[in-house]
């Protein structure tokens, strides 16, 4: 299993399109992908799931990946949060 925490550093945190890409991120692996912000703990592939966490920009989640491909999933995983999602470089 790979944990570590990471920061919303896109400027809307959480929102729908951040969800998204995010979901596309994971949706490729076949590894079991948990993100945790407070007391809430979600599956990565489901962007109904990831949009509940209500996670503004500021706000830390734990990533926790845990399967066959669990080394290649946690670095795409970290590659897009830690880029904001790309969300700067789209305006």
């Amino acid at each position: 299993m790979r944990t570590t925490s990471l920061t919303l550093i896109n400027p809307l945190g959480m929102h729908a399109r951040a969800a998204s890409k995010l979901v596309d991120a994971c949706k490729p692996f076949a590894s079991d992908i948990k993100l945790t912000s407070g007391s809430k703990t979600v599956d990565g592939k489901s962007i109904l799931s990831l949009l509940m966490l209500g996670a503004p920009v500021g706000t830390e989640l734990i990533l926790k990946v845990e399967g066959k491909d669990e080394d290649l999933a946690y670095d795409a995983i970290c590659q897009i949060v830690n880029a904001g999602f790309h969300e700067m470089e789209d305006d």
